[in-house]
């Protein structure tokens, strides 16, 4: 588990709350509505007072590098920051959101590839506590490469995830599951198990390419295993100010409407900063234009009702 002495942050996610200001965060100079779209920032939620059942969401797009782990550690991040309860699921056998918030996933008796193949097992206690308030994580590394292998004997296949997390929804308000760059039994269990999807596509040709499939996997899950399933939301990462950006933005919006997040994520060298420093974002750099921006997100996501 990561140290707080490791960066220069306030300590911990109560000490940012009371320090940065989240009540006034603001979007302005930030890319926001680059589609002419109607906005307005959102407003900033109250914490609540209890907690769960949790909202699953899934991460997911089958093209790597368009920042699922990233903005899945961040949008963590972000609602924690707001007084909800965070559980990260890391479903990557490379495990980069469990490194990302400070967890040697090597070095821990169980991870989440314990808590699919052994019922015996209380996934409590593949629970990691990160150093971060409000935010847990069940950990993953290589062992979770030989799941798919594993899963096309196990009966109910795509339903293990759900019944793992079943156990634990009602201590938290949202479970994030990191998917894998693929489509496979991992990600159809991910999507089996969740109430919705949100899809990172960064802003360059070649991430539009594979969306479309993804879509086509989405609605076999609607209509053969979870009917209920629903796609949250488009989050467009990696943006810069060009004109391939901005033809790239039109091309999403015509595909997805308003399905795309107002906000959405610039291009940053704070983010792997944050990521070497094992913290969210919006923790290492509150003040960052990328940490507010990810806080935006949070805060349309509780404004549209997907999180409490």
């Amino acid at each position: 588990m990561c140290e707080q002495g490791m960066f220069d942050l306030p300590g911990t996610i109560r000490a940012v709350n009371q320090n940065t200001g989240l009540e006034d965060d603001k979007v302005n100079g930030m890319p926001t509505d680059l589609l002419g779209r109607e906005y307005e920032t959102f407003p900033a939620p109250q914490p609540l007072q209890q907690h769960g059942p949790a909202r699953v969401i899934a991460m997911c797009n089958q093209k790597g590098g368009v920042g699922k782990t990233t903005s899945s550690i961040n949008i963590g991040g972000a609602l924690a920051q707001y007084g909800r309860r965070v559980l990260i699921i890391d479903f990557d056998p490379q495990g980069a959101a469990t490194v990302g918030l400070g967890i040697n996933a090597n070095a821990v008796d169980s991870t989440i590839y314990t808590a699919l193949f052994d019922p015996t097992l209380d996934p409590h206690e593949v629970v990691q506590h990160t150093a971060f308030e409000n935010i847990d994580i069940i950990p993953a590394n290589i062992d979770l490469s030989a799941a798919e292998v594993q899963l096309v004997t196990e009966v109910g296949r795509e339903q293990i995830l759900n019944g793992v997390l079943r156990k634990l929804k009602n201590e938290y308000d949202v479970i994030i599951v990191d998917c894998q760059p693929s489509l496979g039994l991992l990600t159809v269990n991910a999507l089996t198990a969740a109430d919705g999807v949100i899809i990172p596509v960064a802003a360059e040709f070649f991430a539009l390419r594979g969306v479309a499939l993804l879509m086509q996997s989405i609605e076999k899950v609607q209509s053969r295993i979870n009917p209920a399933l629903q796609v949250y939301g488009v989050l467009v990462t990696m943006y810069t100010k060009t004109l391939h950006c901005e033809e790239v933005m039109q091309r999403i919006y015509e595909a997805f409407q308003d399905k795309v997040f107002h906000t959405v994520i610039s291009r940053s060298i704070k983010l792997p900063d944050s990521n070497v420093a094992a913290a969210p974002v919006v923790i290492y750099a509150p003040q960052h234009k990328t940490s507010k921006e990810y806080r935006e997100v949070a805060r349309e996501l509780v404004a549209r009702g997907v999180v409490a």
